[in-house]
């Protein structure tokens, strides 16, 4: 269970979709849960029966999503709880299969603009272990391989290498990747570095306060008092993760809302804006799913424009290998005729 991983965002979606429509039409839980245990892929099942055992033994929903361990997200085990605290569970899974699809759907925007630069990236890698195979068959003056790339790899000796170097690279990624994401969730040197980059920066941060914004949003309208609502959006939100009760403390002082956010120095003055006016109009909760979506779409600019600009260099690094090459061919065409002219 510890390795166990997440439910992808749309797949969840759908099941707690399916399970307030069955909840509304007045199918209980143990019911409409055994039912969605035959329509998702074989590998969730498991969880999903786990699930099942706990509802079997008269528990709710949330608690058989903890038993679940790391499948179900923690904020969403939260939200299920409140719905079942405060008896609108339909309500309350309908607003968050809603929450988790344009999550989704904001996701897949992203990823696809990835796409592109991705495979310039590979073209490019292809472009260079193809050139190294070439060397192999091209000789110099003096009779040995001709190394295009000064990398000292040529033929299917250096192809090999290549492979190997870049099978390293990858495994290394991978190992470094867990560290670099626990890095970034909780604001070490990895977002700190991200926050700062042109572009990317602003598109991150903008990213963080959609998924807040829009715990929080659910949180609001189910009625939470302000810890158990910041507690939540932590959650769903680790890089803007805060105290509840310090933040509690700080409104029964008398701060509002707004000036306990502000205090913290993790929102933006934009965000921090849209909460004073909800909190003055008693439409916080509304006004903070429509933040939501406006910092979902200026994450989703933000990132396609730097997919762009990485696209861009990466098919400049291409261009200037190929001039490189190219000087280097005429170079030995040169020296070639040079010394066949010497030889005369």
């Amino acid at each position: 269970m510890v390795f166990r991983r997440q439910m992808p965002t749309s797949l969840l979606a759908t099941l707690l979709g399916r399970l307030a429509i069955s909840l509304s039409a007045g199918i209980g839980m143990r019911k409409a849960w055994a039912s969605e245990m035959q329509r998702v892929p074989a590998r969730w099942r498991g969880a999903l029966a786990e699930v099942a055992e706990a509802l079997g033994e008269g528990g709710g929903l949330a608690a058989g999503m903890e038993r679940a361990g790391r499948t179900f997200p923690q904020w969403v085990q939260g939200m299920v709880a409140v719905g079942e605290q405060t008896g609108h569970e339909a309500e309350t899974l309908r607003d968050l299969s809603k929450a988790l699809d344009h999550s989704a759907r904001t996701t897949r925007a992203l990823l696809g603009s990835l796409i592109r630069p991705g495979l310039q990236l590979l073209v490019a890698l292809a472009v260079v272990g193809f050139l190294i195979l070439l060397a192999g068959a091209l000789r110099d003056e003096r009779g040995a391989p001709l190394d295009m790339l000064g990398l000292g790899l040529v033929g299917t000796a250096g192809l090999t290498t290549y492979l190997v170097c870049l099978g390293v690279v990858v495994v290394l990624m991978a190992v470094a990747g867990r560290a670099l994401l626990a890095s970034w969730r909780f604001r070490g040197p990895v977002r700190w570095i991200v926050d700062r980059l042109p572009v990317v920066g602003a598109a991150s941060r903008a990213a963080e306060a959609a998924a807040w914004c829009r715990a929080a949003s659910l949180a609001s309208a189910a009625g939470l008092p302000a810890g158990r609502l910041v507690s939540l959006a932590s959650l769903a939100a680790p890089g803007n993760t805060l105290d509840p009760a310090r933040f509690e403390e700080s409104l029964r002082r008398g701060a509002t809302l707004t000036d306990s956010l502000r205090t913290t120095g993790l929102f933006s003055d934009r965000l921090l804006a849209g909460v004073s006016i909800g909190e003055a109009t008693g439409t916080t909760a509304e006004v903070l799913d429509r933040l939501a979506g406006e910092f979902d779409d200026e994450a989703r600019r933000g990132l396609e424009a730097a997919a762009q600009g990485v696209g861009f260099l990466i098919w400049a690094m291409v261009a200037g290998l190929i001039i490189v090459l190219i000087f280097r061919i005429f170079s030995f065409y040169v020296a070639t005729l040079q010394g066949l002219t010497k030889g005369r």
